[in-house]
């Protein structure tokens, strides 16, 4: 039979407890975490998300009774505890606890909650599958390592809100059903029962809200936000997650904007892991970035940078190389130093280099060309293709040496890139080149306003629509839309992309360009734009904004390198929850109140 808490009080968390509080009385609360009877003795390590504390059960100072009660506990047991702290004999000092040269004397316990025997331990959690530990979520959320996350992530949020109140940012709230706009990902709809057929969409972002708080005059506004995306989920998305948003009036060019949120993550790093942030983020142009990383998000903490060697092979022999080139494409090359050293000293083996094939092959590489420097001579499958004066040149320009081993990408800019971008972080983590513990920061700038999507035959922002053109790129609005650079910027942190933004468009006619470019009608616009243009019409300041991803952010700060860990009740790969079941059918009673009919049943979970 559980017990209430009446005329108990937790006096403490378990850690709280310290050296100056012995002989006092206190009163401590959790879980129990392990038990041992020693006969006339009984220890349980009692947990909360402080910590453990270990305290004693004396037949001699909590009676009979007590101590029967005392016996009947078990793993994951909820207990009150009353009692004194003193110090521990000196065998049973356990340094891997906070409190492990402390204990307390039970005087009065109480079973709070008793517990079935769990599907796993807790201490063990992390060694259970997934489908299991999330399946059971309340109990891995009871792990120190996940609420020692969620506090972090609470903190991080503590942070950023104290650092944007006092920089004179309002924090406003933006709605959930909003109307379902173009140019993004897909949206989650939400039928409405009053306005039968019809449906609202909740948010992807808070996008055109915030712009509408500048047009409002709110100059500076900030929120934590709920976001939704139906999109494919990977280890660092979720389709639903959280922002740090925010949007500034009167911005005179993007430095106004990133030097806000600078400003927020020197706060948010220095006091939640005590990590000072350069003077001076480094800047780096999307065009840049891509040279050299094959990456708009690029990892600067090692090197195997790109090459280019397109000028060297255009026209030559081989024709893997010079049929890029003359197809508009590139040749570009990665030396991977020292990686192919003979004996036991070889980091890949030619084995190992055959089955970098297929990995390229994912990101669309026909091939992966390669040129090993042995101790007596050269390795490759295509330098009889070269010539000895080419490749001569080419080893020259990777400046390789004997133990190292070249590879080649030869296609499309796209394809080159985002082949060779991904081969160099996985020789990166192969090489274990990655420092641990270590943050590199990067704004990354200029991105390319639109792609052209040869599917669809049209232009699409690469941003999102409402991002300003760079000042000077915009004649080329008129003339060659392709090479119109944005005023967006990301912040990058070890090689993820932890905020985005821009300077958006405030001029209605240079809007209203970039929607004819994007091939909407005027119809389409007032359709799907038009509240916002509207706005747009009655004074618009100069903006820009930013959003920083809340889940990423405190995924890089925790070290963990599964989002899943950070958000409270995540999501798995095909987007459902598995301990709350949903999706999940409902009843046709609710079905026919919103006009809906199922035409395909769902499958059975």
């Amino acid at each position: 039979m559980a017990e209430l808490m009446s005329g108990m009080k937790r006096t403490s968390y378990c850690t709280d407890i310290t050296d100056k509080m012995l002989g006092k009385e206190v009163t401590v609360t959790g879980w129990t975490d392990s038990w041992r009877n020693h006969g006339g003795l009984i220890f349980v390590d009692l947990r909360d998300r402080s910590g453990i504390i270990q305290v004693v059960f004396d037949l001699s100072e909590i009676g009979e009774e007590g101590f029967a009660k005392a016996e009947s506990i078990r793993t994951e047991y909820v207990l009150a505890v009353r009692g004194v702290p003193r110090k521990r004999d000196a065998d049973r000092v356990n340094p891997r606890l906070k409190t492990g040269a402390i204990e307390v004397l039970a005087k009065e316990l109480r079973i709070l909650s008793e517990a079935e025997t769990p599907p796993f331990r807790i201490d063990e959690a992390a060694s259970v599958n997934d489908a299991t530990r999330l399946k059971y979520r309340y109990l891995e959320l009871r792990t120190p390592r996940l609420q020692e996350i969620l506090t972090l992530r609470s903190k991080v949020c503590h942070s950023a809100r104290n650092y944007m109140d006092e920089n004179g940012f309002l924090e406003i709230e933006t709605p959930f059903l909003c109307r379902s706009t173009p140019e993004g990902a897909r949206d989650y709809l939400v039928p409405s029962r009053v306005h039968k057929g019809e449906f609202y969409a909740l948010p992807q972002s808070p996008q055109l809200y915030k712009q509408i708080l500048m047009i409002s005059g709110m100059d500076r506004y900030y929120q934590v936000a709920k976001c939704f995306r139906d999109e494919d989920l990977r280890a660092d998305r979720q389709p639903e997650f959280t922002q740090i948003d925010m949007e500034m009036s009167f911005v005179s060019d993007q430095e106004d904007v990133m030097g806000i949120a600078e400003g927020m993550m020197r706060r948010v790093f220095k006091e939640t892991k005590g990590i000072e942030l350069p003077a001076k983020i480094r800047r780096m142009t999307y065009k840049e970035a891509m040279e050299r990383f094959g990456s708009d998000k690029p990892d600067t903490r090692f090197g195997l940078e790109l090459v280019d060697i397109s000028d060297l092979v255009k026209g030559c022999g081989f024709q893997v190389f010079s049929g890029a080139i003359e197809r508009g494409g590139s040749v570009r090359m990665i030396n991977a130093k020292g990686f192919y050293k003979g004996g036991d000293q070889a980091i890949l083996s030619r084995k190992d280099v055959d089955a970098l094939l297929p990995f390229v092959k994912a990101y669309k590489a026909k091939g992966l060309a390669w040129i090993a420097v042995k101790e007596d001579g050269l390795q490759s499958p295509i330098i009889k293709f070269l010539g000895d004066e080419l490749t001569h040149k080419i080893i020259e320009r990777a400046n390789a040496e004997v133990g190292d081993i070249i590879f080649f990408g030869a296609d499309t800019d796209e394809i080159v890139f985002a082949s060779l971008g991904a081969l160099r972080l996985k020789l990166a983590r192969i090489g274990k080149l990655i420092p641990e513990n270590t943050y590199d920061f990067l704004w990354v700038t200029e991105f390319p306003m639109f792609h052209y999507d040869e599917e669809e035959k049209r232009f699409v922002a690469e941003h999102h629509p409402f991002t300003m053109p760079m000042e000077e790129d915009l004649p080329l609005l008129d003339t060659d839309p392709t090479k119109v650079r944005s005023q967006a910027y990301d912040f990058v942190i070890n090689g993820y992309e932890a905020g985005g933004g821009s300077v958006r468009i405030h001029s209605q006619e240079i809007q209203n360009k970039i929607f004819g470019l994007l091939g909407f009608s005027d119809e389409q616009i007032k359709e799907k734009f038009g509240f916002f243009v509207t706005a747009l019409k009655y004074g618009t300041p100069p903006h820009g904004g930013l959003a920083f991803g809340l889940d990423r952010l405190v995924m890089l700060l925790s070290g963990t390198e599964d989002i899943k860990d950070v958000i409270a009740f995540p999501k798995v790969q095909n987007a459902s929850d598995l301990m709350s079941e949903s999706p999940s059918p409902v009843e046709d009673k609710q079905l026919k109140e919103l006009a809906l009919k199922i035409d395909v049943m769902p499958e059975k979970k």
